[in-house]
Parts: C-alpha cells; structure tokens; sequence
C-alpha cells in the first residue's frame, strides 16, 4: 500500500494558540490556501480512496483534494480524529502547564483521552484500511497528534531508524510504501515544497 499522510491547513485556532483536540475548527484564509496547494500536489497521485477525520479542519481540505479526484470514495472518520484533551479543550497553550504532560497524559485525569487510547484508535483504524486496502493508494487527512501517532508507529513497526519527528506543518505531505512484511519505506517526510 502506498499510504499518504497530511495535515489540515492552519485553522483559526492554530493562528491564536488554542488547543483544539475535538474541535471542528475552521480553516484560516491562508488554511484554505494551503489545502488549494496540497490539492494540486496530490492531483497526479492514483489515490484510490481517502480517509479523513471527520472535524471540520480536515474535512474542510479533504474537499479542496477531492476536487481533483472525482469519484474516488472518502470516509470522515471519528478514528483519525486529534487526541482529545477533555477539560483542556478550548484553552489557550499558555493556560497549559506542560503541553507534554497533557500530550503524554496516562490517567485519563480532567477527561483527555490516555496516550495508550489514542495509539489504539488510530492504530486500529490504519490496520483495518491496510487489510482492506494492501495494493491501493490511499490517502489519510488527519492532524499533527493523530499523523505522528501512525509514522512513529509504522517506524518502529519496520525497524526503520528511529528519527525524531519534527512538528507536522499543516499540509504537509508523507509518503510510506507499507509492505505485508513490514519492511516499510519512507518516501517523504513532512514536506511542505508545495507552499513555497
């Protein structure tokens, strides 16, 4: 399977430091010139269906894609969904004592999702779609959380060497050839050439 891996364009919210996990969000002048962008990237790639979480700021760029690839089915799913940050949603970053504390959160504590959860869903959702889908192009819209949960697992999975994974841009482009062995291979890796 070639597997595709983007972030929505930047949303209102990213522009005034909220912490959005389940928020629809909505996508800023600029969010909706990006997701035009990556849309004309991604028009020359076979992608046979597409995956994208159901909240507002990545359904919102999986239409611009869409534009481009007439009939080829989606589905807005709650899997591919950000983590969700219970008590802390709505929140300006500044108000968050440790953004990693909340990220990593193991407890359950204030309603976020545990870290554990979160892998799970999303792990679960990618391994449906691979079963599904072994031979296929498919595209996935998703979120910063939610797109390095999936590569830092698909890395360790394939024993690939362990890289940091830098802040996803919005927009940006992934590319992983996933392999019934698991010897996966990176093609790109948070690649924003497309809003140069």
């Amino acid at each position: 399977m070639k597997l595709i891996i983007t972030r929505h364009g930047e949303t209102e919210e990213n522009k005034s430091e909220i912490l959005q996990g389940h928020l629809p969000g909505k996508l800023t002048k600029l969010g909706i010139e990006q997701a035009k962008k990556l849309a004309l990237r991604l028009k020359d790639e076979d992608i046979e269906v597409i995956y994208s979480s159901d909240l507002a700021r990545a359904a919102d760029t999986t239409k611009e894609i869409s534009r481009y690839h007439k009939g080829v089915p989606i589905h807005y799913v709650k899997e591919l969904r950000e983590k969700d940050l219970g008590n802390f949603t709505g929140k300006k970053w500044s108000d968050v004592n440790s953004f990693d504390d909340l990220i990593n959160n193991d407890d359950g504590s204030n309603g976020v999702e545990t870290r554990k959860k979160f892998e799970l869903r999303v792990r679960n959702l990618f391994d449906s779609v691979f079963k599904k889908y072994p031979k296929s192009t498919v595209l996935f819209v998703a979120h910063e959380g939610t797109n390095k949960v999936l590569m830092r697992s698909i890395i360790k999975e394939s024993n690939l060497p362990n890289r940091k994974l830098e802040v996803q841009h919005n927009t940006a482009v992934n590319i992983f050839e996933i392999n019934e062995d698991k010897n996966h291979k990176i093609h790109v890796i948070n690649c924003k050439k497309h809003l140069d």
